[in-house]
This record gives structure tokens, sequence and C-alpha cells, in this order.
């Protein structure tokens, strides 16, 4: 009996030891995606993203040109993303035309998460991999999403992309996976330094001014000056989801 239970003691230990070893080696491989949903929820180790803020942009479609694609190419370029416009393919922002029926105009405007106040997305997300940080912006925990794609149905803007394929030539502060819904995160990356998301910094560096990107909780923002010059709206106001994301000219 004793050698018996001696026996179950040095096995169980010699699982134990296996468990560890296991979990270093798990460890070390998940460690960019760790690091990376860290910097997802804040903006260093020590400083969290703060409810003092709300982040939001502001899309003036009056200077948004048709045919324009820059802040498409930079939100690929930055993130990752291949391009392709195919069923399979993500777009985190894609350009899309609204037609006045009553007198025929045509405006093109960018369409992405609108970083709602509150977001369907997070509501029926079933392992909260679905999630708006303190600071407003929506974002997917690519460790807990199980690819259900309910967010996907959810979501009014059709904002949200399936990655069906295996991915490689990742941004290292962008990990993708195959398997995981994705949308934009206001280059959540970027924020978290101080920078402009890249859709906002290109469409500034090509003199067309069409978007703003700030908080929208600092009266002194020039986000907020911009809202207060002129009228704004929601897409879809009547869902009460009061979006991050406001166009002008529409």
């Amino acid at each position: 009996m004793n050698d018996q239970i001696n026996t179950n003691s040095v096995e169980a230990q010699a699982r134990r030891d296996f468990l560890k070893t296991g979990a270093l080696v798990v460890g070390a491989t998940l460690a960019p995606g760790v690091l990376f949903y860290g910097v997802a929820h804040s903006r260093a180790p020590e400083e969290a993203a703060s409810s003092d803020k709300r982040y939001g942009l502001l899309i003036d479609t009056t200077k948004c040109g048709n045919g324009c694609n820059d802040c498409v190419t930079a939100c690929n370029t930055e993130n990752g993303l291949s391009g392709e416009t195919g069923p399979q393919d993500s777009q985190w922002i894609r350009k899309v035309d609204i037609k006045d029926l009553r007198t025929g105009y045509v405006q093109s405007l960018p369409m992405m998460c609108q970083h709602c106040e509150n977001p369907p997305c997070v509501d029926v997300c079933p392992t909260s991999a679905s999630m708006k940080r303190a600071d407003g912006i929506v974002l997917v925990d690519r460790h807990t999403c199980i690819g259900c794609r309910y967010c996907m149905m959810a979501c009014p803007y059709k904002a949200r992309s399936f990655v069906h394929e295996p991915l490689t030539d990742q941004n290292p502060e962008v990990p993708r996976g195959k398997g995981c819904v994705e949308s934009c995160t206001f280059c959540v990356q970027r924020v978290d330094r101080d920078e402009q998301p890249a859709c906002v910094e290109a469409c500034n560096k090509q003199g067309h001014g069409a978007m703003i990107f700030g908080d929208l909780k600092d009266p002194e923002s020039e986000l907020n000056k911009a809202l207060k010059s002129a009228s704004s709206i929601e897409v879809r106001a009547d869902l009460a989801l009061n979006t991050g994301v406001r166009y002008q000219g529409i």
C-alpha cells in the first residue's frame, strides 16, 4: 500500500512539472498577444485607460472626395490587412456611397466601427471578447473570441470581419488570428502613444482635412470645437447607441 502511495505521488509530481513546463512554453508563444492585450487596456503598465476621456472621430463628408481611398490604404498598411474586398477579406474601414433619392446627389464617406457608447457587439458576445475600454474604444480580445460571429450579426454598420485564413507578415503591434472577429480599433496602438489613428494622419497628410480625432470629453479639444461649429449626425441615430464617430455634411 505504501509503495502504491509513493508511486502515485511521484507520478502526480511529474504531471505537475510537465504542466508547469507547458505553461511556460505557451506563455512564450502567446507573449506578443498578451502584450498587445495589455496595451489594449492601458496606455502603459502603470497608466490605465481612463473614463475621464472618450475618444471620438468627426468626418466632414464635404471634404471626403469620391474615389479617394487614402484612409482605407493607410488603415490596411498600419494594421496588416490585405486590402482585398472579397467576402473572406477583412475591411476595418471602407468607403460607401450614399444617395439622396430626392435630388440624386451622391456622397462618399468612410464607414468603420462607430465605437458606440452602448455597443450591440458587446451585449451579444457570450465570452466578453467584445469589450469597450474605459475611454470608449471598442475592441475584440483575440484570446477569448470563439468566432461565433454574433457580434457581426448585431453590428448595424457591418463593421466587423471574420478571419477565415491563416495570416502572415503581421504588424507585431496588431496581432490577428484565424477564427477571430476583428474591426477598427481607432489604431489603439497609436492612440496609446498619443498619436493619431492611421486614417486620420493620412487624410491630413494629403491635405484633405476631412477627419478630426480627439477627446469628446475635452471642451478645448479640436474635435469638440469642430462639433460645436457645425451640426453633425450619427449614422442610425434612431438606435440610440451614442456613437463615437460623427458625420458632417450628410
